[in-house]
Order: structure tokens, then sequence, then C-alpha cells
């Protein structure tokens, strides 16, 4: 097997690690390609295990990504919010490249990805090498330059930090899909009541425009104020054509403007009520990835 079909067979793993640690589509490809260009000037004769090579390559060069990222993002407007890795009409099956198939095989939600998000960039990778990829605590360390038992609470701690932001129930899918078609419809309606009936009392709204489109710099607390906002949205006219698709293979609402993508909105369920909804609508996260052909044929 010469050197690129090695790498093409490891890509899914890399691609799956990187966009995890960096929550980002663009960020996590830039990541593959680096390690590609590493492998592809290493002396591959001489590794014994190729595999192991290149996750070593690709977590190093996406910590290295990560802490420069981290620095950017203190000076980002507004909220952060992951870029998805795929957004489309339809229940995603398949993909026609099995790189991103097998990154979205696991746990990769909008909510997720901003739960990682309060972890250190070593707390990050070695969550995700033990909890995602089973390395053991000595494979961590080695990877990160930490030694076992520091890896090992690296983990641990990172573990009690995710538990701590997580919702303690989860809907079923039938439910979760129920619900948000609901709120889908409220919202377009402008239906203030429908909306707080439908969430919590201490719901939370996080909007990422990143400074480029309007969107709330700060989370917007309450069902109260949450219902105002639609209401205020749809009195004006500005609501957007509407209806339902996945991103990360996750149920959202998807927003068109002039047959393009304009935002996605994605929940989390806690005791049958949205607790929290994610929307994002910096035009930068949200390439093609539902192309205007099909959204104007779904809309119609």
């Amino acid at each position: 097997m010469n050197a690129e079909t090695l790498f093409q067979t490891h890509r899914p793993r890399l691609l799956a690690l990187s966009y995890r640690l960096l929550g980002s589509r663009a960020d996590a490809e830039d990541v593959v390609q680096d390690a590609w260009l590493r492998w592809a000037n290493a002396d591959t004769s001489t590794i014994r295990d190729a595999e192991a090579w290149l996750v070593t390559a690709t977590t190093r060069l996406g910590l290295d990504r990560l802490r420069a990222l981290k620095r950017e993002r203190l000076h980002y407007v507004g909220p952060w919010l992951p870029e998805p890795l795929n957004v489309s009409l339809d229940q995603p099956d398949t993909s026609p490249d099995p790189a991103y198939a097998f990154a979205l095989a696991d746990e990769v939600s909008v909510a997720f990805l901003s739960l990682l998000e309060q972890l250190g960039p070593e707390e990050r990778a070695a969550f995700l090498l033990k909890e995602a990829f089973d390395h053991s605590y000595q494979q961590i360390g080695e990877l990160i330059g930490h030694s076992e038992a520091n890896s090992r609470q690296l983990v641990h701690r990172a573990k009690q930090r995710l538990q701590a932001g997580r919702p303690r129930f989860h809907a079923a899918p039938d439910q979760h899909k129920k619900l948000l078609a609901r709120f889908m419809d409220a919202a377009q309606r402008g239906d203030s009541a429908a909306i707080q009936a439908l969430l919590h009392a201490n719901a939370t709204l996080v909007s990422d425009g990143g400074g480029v489109v309007t969107a709330a710099i700060r989370p917007l607390l309450g069902a109260e104020r949450i219902g105002r906002l639609y209401w205020a949205i749809a009195r004006r006219g500005a609501a957007l054509p509407a209806q339902l698709g996945y991103v990360n293979s996750e149920p959202a609402i998807l927003r068109f403007a002039e047959g393009r993508l304009a935002s996605f909105t994605t929940i989390e369920i806690a005791d049958g009520r949205i607790i929290a909804l994610s929307s994002v609508l910096n035009p930068h996260k949200l390439p093609l990835l539902v192309t205007p052909a099909d959204a104007g044929a779904s809309l119609s």
C-alpha cells in the first residue's frame, strides 16, 4: 500500500478527531491537510505504526491550532458557536465522502461541541482521545506531553465540567423532532404564548452572528424574553422561510434567504421542554451545504 492510499485509509479518523478538537470544519480540514503534508514528506518505510504516527501528528497540529483559536475567539463579536460539519434537508444516511460520515458517527451536536469549548486545549484533547478514541492514559500523556497521572486527572476534570453543563434528561428522537417542529411553527407565526409554553422558564437562546450579521451579542435568558423576540421578528415581517432539516445529523430548523441557507437553530430538551436554543447566523459558518436549488424546491 503506497503512502497516499495508507493516509486516505486513516483520514476519516483524523478528520473526526480534528473536528471534535476544533469545532470548525474548515480548521479541521486544514489540520488534516497539514498532517498529510507531514506524512508525504516523511520516510514512511521507517514508520511501524502508521495510525499512531498520524494520530500523533494530527493531535499535536490540532492542539497548536486550538491554542491559536482560543486567542482569536477572545475577540469574537458575541457568542461563538461551532461550525457545522454537515447540513442537509433530509436525514443524512450516507455521505459522498466516507470521512464525513465517519466523523458524524458519534455525538457531534452543536450543544456538545459548545460544551467542549469550556475546556482548556489539553483537557479537551485528553478527554476526546479517551472517550471518543479509547486511548490509554499512557498514550494520551505521550501525545500531549503530560504524565500518565496528569492525563488521568485532565480527563477526570473534563468529565466533571462537561457533566455539570449537560441536561440531566434527554428526549427521544421523535419527541425531539416534534417539539422542534412545534417551536418552528410558533416562531414563524410570532406566537409568543405558544413559544413560551414550549420553553422552560429559564431557557436560553444563544445566537452567533460573528459581527457579520445582526444577532444578540449576549445570550437571551428566559422564556418570556425569547417569546417576545420571535413575536417582534414576525411583526416586522422579518421571519425567513424555514423548514426542518439536519445539522450534524441532529434535527434543526433551517432558514433561507433568496434560496441560500441563512441560519440554523438546534435545541436541547429537558423534562419535555426546550431548555436551550443555539442559532448560527454567521454566513462564514454557513457554506453552501444546502444548495439554492434544493432549498427553493423544498420551500415551494
